[in-house]
C-alpha cells in the first residue's frame, strides 16, 4: 500500500509543475478563468494491480477561447505513450473539439495497445470456474497435460497475448432547438491479434484460452484475431454541467453499432445496442454529489465473433480502454474482463465528496473523495452449450490429481460486485488524477484489494 501513495505522490508533484500561466481573470466563484493555451506535459505514473506499475509520457493541450465558456473548452488533444511492468503497452492519441461542429462536438481516438499477458477468465460469468494458482503443464507422457492446483508452479492459466489496434471518429449535434438533445454518429475500426501466452516462464504451460480454441468454443477463424468496422448511430441527452466533473445533470446515450464483415468474410456481421444513463444528484450543492451509471449492451442480430463482443460500444470514451465488464473501468476490485457475454448489464454508484478548493500556480483546484459500489452481470450468454462440452473433448489428454471442470463450472449467473474508495486532484474541473482502492465481494471475482492509479473519473 506504500508504494500506491509513493506512486500517487509523484504523479500529482509532476502534474503541479506541468501548469502553465496565462493570466488571471476571476468569475464569481473566485476561480480563475482560463484563456487560451494551457499546456500539460507530464511523465505519466501509474499503478493497476491488473497491468503492475505504469511509466511514460503523455501532454495534455487545452485551448479555452477566450475563457467564456469555461471550464468547457474550444478543443482537447491528448498524446501518450506508456508501458505498465507486468507487459502492456500504451500508443494513443485522442482529442475533443467542440468548436467545429455548430452546437456539437467531434471525438477522435486512435490508439496501438499490446498486452502480453492479456487477461482471459473465459465467457458467461460465473459459468467459467475460477481456481486460484490453478497451471496446467505438460507431462512426461507426450501429449498429455498435468493439472497442478498446489501453487508451486507460476500460473499463466488465465493469460494470452492480444495486440489492438483502435481507430473511432464520433461526432454529436444538437437536435434543432432541443437543449441538451443530440444525435450521435460514428466509425470504428479495430484490428486484432490474439496469440497463445508468449513469455518463457509459462512455455510448458496450456493457457484457458488453448483450451477454448482446441474445445471449439473459439473457432479457428476467429482464434488467431480478426477485423471490425463499425457504423454507429445513436440519441444522447446530456445536461451535466461539467464535462469531466459533472456536480449535477444526466447523460443518456442510446447507440446501435452495425459491424459488417466485409473484410475477414467470416460471416461476422452483428448488430449490438449500447445503452447507458449517468444521472449527477447534487446533495449539498457542489461540494458532495451522489452519482451512478446503469449501462447494458446486447448483441440483437447476426454473429459476433469472441473479441469483438468483449469491447463496449460507445460513442465517447474517458477511459483508455474499453473492455468488458470487471477491472479499473467497470466493475473495480473484479478481475479484469472477466463477465463476457453476448449481453452485460451493470452498475457503478459513487459518492462524491469535494472536501477542498485551493488555487495553486494560477491553476484552480479541489481534492476529492469517492466510496463506490459497483455490479454486473452476463445476460446474455454466448456459445453456452459449447462450453458444456468442451472438457469432454480434452479430458483424455489432461492427467494430475483433479475431478473438476476447468472450462464449466455448472454454476448460473448472478451479479459480481465490489466496494472500495477513491481520492481525485481535479485541476480546473478538466483533468483529474485518479486513485482507487477496490475488492470483489465474492472469491470468485478475485481476491485481495486492487489498486488503480491513472487519471479521470470512470464516468
Amino acid at each position: 500500500m506504500k508504494k500506491f501513495f509513493i506512486t500517487l505522490c509523484v504523479v500529482l508533484l509532476a502534474t503541479c509543475l506541468a501548469a502553465q500561466d496565462n493570466g488571471k481573470t476571476l468569475n464569481e466563484k473566485g476561480e480563475i478563468i482560463k484563456k487560451g493555451w494551457n499546456f500539460g506535459p507530464l511523465p505519466v505514473v501509474g499503478f493497476n494491480s491488473d497491468l503492475g506499475f505504469q511509466y511514460g509520457a503523455c501532454v495534455d493541450i487545452f485551448n479555452y477561447g477566450d475563457g467564456s465558456n469555461y471550464p468547457g473548452y474550444d478543443f482537447k488533444i491528448n498524446f501518450e505513450v506508456s508501458t505498465y511492468t507486468k507487459g502492456s503497452s500504451i500508443f494513443r492519441s485522442y482529442s475533443y473539439w467542440n468548436n467545429i461542429i455548430p452546437k456539437g462536438k467531434l471525438f477522435a481516438d486512435f490508439g496501438y495497445f499490446i498486452d502480453k499477458k492479456f487477461d482471459f477468465f473465459g465467457f458467461n460469468g460465473y459459468a467459467s470456474p475460477f481456481m486460484k494458482n490453478l497451471a496446467v503443464v505438460e507431462s512426461k507422457i507426450p501429449g498429455d497435460m498435468i493439472v497442478d492446483f498446489t501453487g508451486d508452479v507460476t500460473s499463466g492459466f488465465y493469460s494470452m497475448y492480444r495486440g489492438q489496434f483502435r481507430a473511432i471518429v464520433s461526432m454529436q449535434q444538437q437536435i434543432g432547438n432541443i437543449k441538451n438533445l443530440y444525435y450521435g454518429v460514428g466509425l470504428g475500426y479495430y484490428n486484432y491479434d490474439f496469440k497463445r501466452l508468449n513469455i518463457k516462464k509459462y512455455d510448458d504451460q496450456m493457457t484457458l484460452y488453448e483450451m477454448y480454441c482446441q474445445g471449439g468454443i473459439i473457432r479457428d477463424d476467429e482464434k488467431g484475431g480478426g477485423n471490425v468496422t463499425q457504423f454507429k448511430a445513436g440519441i444522447i441527452y446530456d445536461s451535466k454541467n461539467y464535462e469531466n466533473d459533472p456536480t449535477r445533470g444526466i447523460y443518456f446515450e442510446a447507440t446501435f453499432t452495425a459491424a459488417p464483415d466485409f473484410i475477414d468474410r467470416h460471416g461476422y456481421d452483428h448488430l449490438t445496442f449500447t445503452g447507458v444513463f449517468h444521472h449527477y444528484i447534487p446533495i449539498w450543492g457542489d461540494h458532495l454529489t451522489f452519482s451512478y451509471r446503469i449501462g447494458a449492451q446486447n448483441v440483437i442480430a447476426g454473429d459476433i465473433p469472441f473479441y469483438a463482443m468483449m469491447n463496449t460500444n460507445l460513442m465517447f470514451y474517458k477511459k483508455i480502454y474499453t473492455e468488458a465488464y470487471g477491472g479499473s473501468t467497470t466493475g473495480r476490485g473484479i478481475n479484469r474482463n472477466s463477465v463476457i457475454g453476448q449481453g452485460v448489464a451493470w452498475l457503478n454508484a459513487e459518492l462524491r465528496w469535494r472536501i477542498t478548493n485551493f488555487k495553486f500556480i494560477n491553476q484552480n483546484w479541489c481534492v476529492a473523495i469517492n466510496p463506490m459500489f459497483d455490479a454486473g452481470m452476463v445476460t446474455q450468454t454466448f456459445r453456452l452449450e459449447e462450453q458444456k462440452a468442451a472438457m469432454e473433448l480434452l479430458k483424455d489428454h489432461m492427467t494430475g490429481d483433479w475431478d473438476e471442470d476447468l472450462i464449466y463450472s455448472g454454476k448460473e449467473e448472478s451479479l459480481h460486485t465490489s466496494a472500495g474508495c477513491g481520492l481525485k486532484l481535479i485541476m480546473n474541473k478538466n483533468f483529474v488524477v485518479s486513485a482507487e482502492f477496490a475488492k470483489a465481494l465474492n472469491k470468485l471475482d478475485g481476491e485481495g484489494m486492487r489498486a488503480y492509479i491513472g487519471f479521470n473519473y470512470i464516468f
